[in-house]
């Protein structure tokens, strides 16, 4: 039983079983209470980019949204009472845990390719693939089911459904320079929000599991496939500190290069970002049944919210292993010899510090 009496069992389903235990719930929660600050600050930079708003409103009225459910209600299987009860089952607990009044429609596609999404613009579906329900054990896809509802809650869905739209008209009119131009700006920039809004979600999965080790297990299994046993939670953080910290300003430039044509972050850093959150004292507070409620989201200041996502950047940039964001950390400080540090970061660049660089020759370019 939850807190307040709501029943959460484990099913027989060839899943995992588990049994019930106590979940904290969270009337009237605000999504703000999970959102990660780069998703805010990414939005916000979405909604200023030109053009943004006029393709927007423009395509809120032509997508065709009842042909996409009509679509998935043709040719995948709907959630319910009697087709995947105990996903049905986990989606109308993580309503309940999150507070959602109405529970969104949701679908398992036939996939083999682990993936779920949360699209929609009036009202959201969830569409999970058969690849994901297959490698996931039953508090795993609790852990997803949460993410999910959590787009929903944050109004995600809506953007997420222009990003899938305009990245296949941009294949369509590739043959239009400047026509894909325009829509690619716009494509990228909504990449980089979606690829944010993911550390959101992830966090309201864990609201919504409230198992870290479950929602370790399940970003892990995204990476690895089904061989848990070949892996181990601690290296597989170890190596999100690896990938931040390693190599040179080269390699700094590769993994910006490789993360643009994604729609969701490298899977150690989620794992990495997730962990990190559920030891703050943020997430004890939450926990603890101290968060900002929906009732009180039409006072919130805008203002305040840039200004905390501006600062959440700033301690990133300083605390960050990444050469890059250690060479962006000394021109904020001030560091000397930046144009020798910027050649030496191109051929070999550790981040020390230009006195414990060997002395070189002085002559100039």
């Amino acid at each position: 039983m939850s807190d307040d009496g709501h029943e959460q069992n484990g099913h027989e389903t060839g899943h995992e079983n588990v049994p019930s235990r106590q979940r904290r719930r969270f009337p009237g929660i605000s999504s703000r209470a999970y959102e990660h600050p780069a998703d805010r600050s990414a939005l916000v930079a979405l909604r200023k980019l030109s053009g943004f708003d006029t393709v927007f409103k423009a395509l809120s009225g032509l997508l065709p949204e009842r042909s996409l459910r009509l679509l998935f209600l043709s040719d995948s299987v709907r959630v319910s009472d009697q087709q995947f009860a105990y996903l049905n089952d986990m989606l109308r607990d993580a309503c309940y845990i999150l507070d959602l009044e109405k529970v969104p429609p949701m679908y398992v596609s036939q996939d083999p390719k682990p993936n779920a999404m949360c699209i929609g613009l009036d009202e959201p579906i969830i569409v999970v693939t058969t690849g994901l329900v297959e490698l996931l054990d039953e508090e795993e896809m609790r852990a997803v089911v949460g993410h999910e509802v959590g787009h929903a809650l944050s109004g995600h869905a809506v953007y997420r459904t222009i990003l899938l739209f305009l990245t296949n008209l941009a294949l369509r009119v590739a043959w239009i320079p400047l026509g894909n131009l325009a829509i690619m700006a716009i494509v990228t920039a909504l990449r980089e929000w979606f690829r944010k809004s993911e550390l959101s979600a992830d966090r309201a999965g864990l609201l919504v599991g409230q198992d870290l080790q479950a929602s370790m297990r399940g970003l892990m299994k995204l990476a690895g496939g089904h061989h848990l046993h070949e892996m181990n939670v601690d290296a597989f953080l170890k190596q999100a500190e690896e990938y931040e910290a390693g190599g040179d300003l080269r390699d700094s430039v590769l993994k910006i290069l490789n993360v643009l044509p994604r729609s969701h972050p490298f899977t150690t850093v989620r794992a990495a970002e997730l962990k990190k959150w559920s030891e703050s004292r943020d997430y004890q507070r939450l926990m603890d049944g101290h968060y900002p409620r929906r009732s009180e989201d039409k006072d919130t200041s805008v203002t305040d919210s840039f200004r905390e996502s501006a600062s959440h950047y700033a301690d990133h940039v300083k605390s960050s292993k990444d050469p890059l964001m250690k060479l962006v950390s000394d021109i904020a400080g001030g560091a000397g010899d930046l144009g020798g540090r910027v050649r030496r970061g191109f051929g070999g660049f550790t981040a020390t510090n230009p006195k414990d660089q060997p002395p070189r020759d002085t002559e100039e370019d």
